[in-house]
């Protein structure tokens, strides 16, 4: 079958004959973040004690407020309580009684995450996580985001809590790409009408590029592009026209992509790479 646009992006490590190569190659999100209330710190003066510690690596911003509420962090001695007052400094802040290490540069690392396993530290049904597969020497890192138990692909590690929270943001439109084998009936046509958005049980998903990449019979491979990231957004619009999934791999994120990063492989993205997109993102 005739596609629209020809294969330009390379496909994932994973061996599979029947996977189309991929068609995009990388490009940034421009698109700057919403602008903060007037109330808001700002950059060079007195911040959250979330954005504090997130910076320093000690978590999401979610998991340090989730930290103060708990009654596990204090400063000079006395456990902080809501509402947090603003600091300048690391200064005098423990978590669970250990002082806070200052912040180190920002890294982010590549991670072919393998199906059957989860992205979370611990499993209360005690599967495998993402961390039982990571090399032990490697900083605290956490995920960009998440990939689904059966979800393969790339997946972007931080030692940064607040660069997580931005690229995890669908404010900032930073592009996710993902390539979806599946069973059934589509068109290019009914693809196509993804770009104006679509409602699915009340939920409401944003635009999304969806194109045909190739088909055999009633299997074909779909290659979807979002910013939102919702939860299982892309199996749910799927199956949504009737497709039943059976595989599904994230190629790309923003200006990084899986490439040749061979399955449960991590790597370090360039310094100067990270800066680039940083920049692009303002």
């Amino acid at each position: 079958m005739t596609t629209r646009r020809p294969p330009r992006s390379a496909a994932p490590a994973a061996p599979d004959r029947d996977a189309p190569k991929g068609r995009r190659a990388a490009r940034g999100a421009a698109s700057a973040l919403k602008a903060k209330p007037a109330e808001a710190e700002r950059e060079d003066g007195p911040q959250r004690i979330a954005k504090l510690l997130a910076r320093a690596g000690v978590g999401s911003r979610r998991d340090v407020e989730r930290m103060v509420e708990e009654g596990r962090i204090a400063l000079n001695g006395q456990v902080i309580v809501q509402p947090a007052p603003l600091l300048t400094s690391l200064e005098g802040l423990t978590v669970d009684g250990n002082p806070v290490a200052k912040p180190v540069s920002t890294r982010l690392y590549r991670f072919h995450k393998p199906s059957g396993c989860i992205t979370a530290a611990r499993d209360p049904k005690g599967r495998k996580t993402i961390y039982d597969l990571l090399p032990k020497d490697l900083p605290r890192l956490m995920p960009v985001g998440r990939l689904d138990y059966n979800t393969e692909g790339l997946l972007l590690l931080t030692n940064d809590g607040e660069f997580k929270r931005q690229l995890e943001l669908p404010a900032s439109g930073v592009e996710r790409t993902y390539r979806a084998r599946a069973f059934g009936d589509i068109s290019q046509e009914q693809l196509e009408e993804l770009a104006m958005g679509i409602t699915i049980d009340g939920v409401t998903y944003g635009k999304i590029d969806a194109n045909l990449e190739r088909r055999t019979g009633r299997n074909q491979w779909v290659e979807m592009t979002l910013t939102e990231g919702k939860n299982r957004e892309v199996r749910k619009v799927l199956e949504h026209f009737g497709l039943q999934v059976s595989r599904l791999i994230r190629t790309r994120y923003g200006a990084f992509q899986l490439d040749g990063l061979p399955l449960g492989a991590v790597d370090v993205v360039p310094r100067d790479e990270l800066f680039k997109f940083r920049r692009h993102m303002g």
